[in-house]
């Protein structure tokens, strides 16, 4: 028997609670592990909270994200003992996830647990961390470099925003972080933004054109935000799109990209394979001080992930929240 987090649907509701589970309940997969540690991301609040439709199969395990060790495996890559991260593949949604002691998962989905991080700096980072740097990557690849003007990152005291602005500012990016929280302003000046402006800036319906300003965009809003950043992006410029905390909507017009080539870049990381997974959770090991990642983490036992997802979607959650299994 296990403890796991488990969501239940019915005629009688919805329900999220601490389950003991039977091992032979497992889906079935080639590795078997334990989980250390899970993060609460904001599919993840989502789901917990019952505010969106994640989950598409009954009962479900939360969790997309995990880190621990392998305790059986028959894939040729793992065995017994190996530290282990996941994010994504549909864990969560379609698949019991990683928010309980145990877990069934297929190998190819899993990335060796950088030697930089602990299982628990690992779901610090987590989905939401790893999502960032797929981001940062983006922008590398469109060519942007530190000196070429400064960065927007929106949503910068959450999950993807926090990890970005703290990546941007180590790499020596002069980056603008926008937030609704004008108290959090030490905070985003800590992990290494240049100045903080206020969200409401950018919230609000604008023209499909406006003043040039910014490098590059790191976006985890969406919506109206995502739209006015298009249209203030520098000519040749690239924002990389990764959330809709805002919105799934994205109201705008052509005119950026045809009159000033910039570039939209969607970043998926549910999906993504497993080459970008591990050239991602390289370059946070290299890229991503530690105590900067230590000052954005909150840590909770299972047992308050309930409490803390509401919280989530009620926008009162700063930067990360590490989940003890």
């Amino acid at each position: 028997m296990f403890k796991a987090l488990q969501l239940s649907k019915s005629d009688a509701g919805f329900s999220a609670a601490i389950t003991d589970t039977e091992e032979s309940q497992l889906p079935a997969g080639d590795v078997l592990v334990q989980v250390d540690y899970s993060s609460l991301n904001y599919k993840d609040g989502l789901a917990i909270s019952n505010s969106g439709p994640v989950v598409r199969s009954w009962p479900m395990v939360a969790g997309i994200d995990g880190a621990g060790t392998v305790l059986e495996s028959s894939h040729a890559a793992w065995k017994a003992g190996d530290k282990f991260v996941h994010n994504g593949w549909g864990l969560g949604e379609t698949r019991w996830g990683l928010m309980a002691e145990r877990a069934r998962l297929q190998g190819d989905w899993l990335v060796q647990l950088p030697a930089a991080f602990n299982t628990r700096q690992a779901m610090a980072i987590g989905t939401a961390g790893y999502t960032a740097m797929l981001c940062v990557l983006a922008l590398e690849q469109h060519g942007c470099k530190p000196g070429d003007g400064e960065v927007l990152v929106t949503g910068a005291t959450g999950g993807v925003g926090s990890v970005a602005v703290a990546v941007l500012g180590q790499l020596g990016y002069s980056v603008v972080a926008a937030t609704g929280k004008s108290s959090e302003e030490s905070y985003l000046k800590q992990l290494g933004a240049s100045r903080v402006m206020d969200r409401a800036e950018l919230s609000a319906p604008g023209k499909p054109l406006q003043k040039e300003r910014w490098a590059a965009v790191i976006d985890a809003v969406g919506s109206h935000t995502l739209a006015n950043a298009c249209a203030q992006t520098r000519y040749g410029g690239v924002v990389a799109a990764c959330g809709l905390a805002q919105g799934a909507d994205f109201p705008t017009t052509v005119m950026p990209f045809i009159l000033r080539g910039i570039t939209l870049a969607g970043i998926d990381s549910v999906m993504a394979p497993l080459a970008r997974r591990q050239l991602a959770w390289g370059r946070l090991a290299k890229d991503l001080d530690p105590a900067k990642l230590e000052a954005m983490v909150e840590e909770v036992p299972l047992s308050r992930v309930a409490e803390k997802a509401a919280e989530l979607m009620a926008g009162k959650v700063r930067g990360r929240v590490v989940i003890k299994i």
